[in-house]
């Protein structure tokens, strides 16, 4: 499902700021290092911009993507044998309710303010695409991330590259017209390269244990009064790490940094480590 565009600050950063990277990247490093009509240059040109065009693609399917909506139906089916767990509200033990939208949570939904709305399997809103990060769109949100930190650091090995390279040739008087472009970029690259580094080590940490940002806070609350009351907690979706791959990322290794997402279902149901159980206990 796609949502209609809005003007949006935080997004006409980030596409400034990808178009002036790509743009230094191109006819300014990989030009001065190797120069844009030699074999090299040539070859770094094109993965580059094959690199920054998939980046800008997924990152237009996360601003566009809608991250997943309540049908207005929802009920949950409290007496489906198929279904072990029910998500209930911390307090009294009820089924999560939303109040603003007036309809039933279903597992791994959350109200976000910003959008007005419950959205499936919420992770978080991210300002930089204008959105809520969720069911729907959190594998395009990941593979842009990774292709972003692959494009951040292409880029600044490129631009320290043609640093080396201009001192080396000592083209004192051709580099000072150029600095501007090398610093500004340099102070834009390193900052995102480590920050992009960190938020895509979190999300692979998060989909090896199949959790969402929202559910490890909750995990971690969750842990502490499970262990003060003496028991162990474990997190309900967690199916092991290569399955919990395959449940975010598709069944196929190939398709895993692809926008694509057949393989995500509706929303309203996940898989848990109890389903096994569940079946079992049935046919016994």
């Amino acid at each position: 499902m796609k949502r209609g565009f809005s003007f949006s600050l935080p997004v006409t950063v980030v596409i400034s700021a990808i178009a002036f990277i790509y743009f230094c990247t191109v006819f300014i490093f990989i030009d001065r290092w190797f120069g844009l009509m030699t074999s090299p240059g040539v070859m770094n040109a094109v993965v580059f911009t094959g690199v920054a065009v998939t980046c800008v693609l997924n990152y237009g399917f996360a601003i566009s993507t809608d991250p997943g909506r309540v049908p207005s139906s929802f009920m949950p089916d409290i007496e489906d044998s198929e279904v072990p767990i029910h998500e209930i509200k911390r307090k009294g033990g009820d089924l999560r309710y939303c109040q603003k939208c007036s309809h039933f949570k279903p597992p791994r939904a959350h109200h976000c303010r910003v959008c007005k709305r419950c959205v499936l399997r919420m992770d978080h809103h991210c300002i930089w695409i204008n959105n809520c990060v969720g069911h729907a769109n959190y594998k395009v949100f990941f593979v842009f991330v990774v292709y972003a930190v692959i494009a951040c650091i292409y880029s600044l090995v490129l631009l320290v590259g043609s640093l080396t390279n201009d001192s080396q040739n000592d083209e004192q008087q051709s580099a000072d017209s150029f600095r501007t472009a090398y610093v500004i970029c340099g102070l834009l690259l390193v900052p995102l390269s480590v920050a992009l580094s960190v938020l895509l080590g979190w999300h692979i940490y998060l989909i090896l244990q199949n959790k969402t940002t929202i559910e490890y806070h909750e995990g971690v609350r969750a842990m502490w009064l499970a262990e003060k009351g003496g028991n162990v907690y474990k997190h309900p979706y967690d199916l092991g790490s290569y399955e919990n791959l395959t449940t975010v990322l598709g069944p196929s290794i190939f398709c895993w940094i692809c926008p694509t997402s057949r393989h995500i279902g509706n929303g309203l149901r996940f898989r848990t480590a109890y389903d096994g159980k569940s079946a079992a206990s049935i046919s016994e």
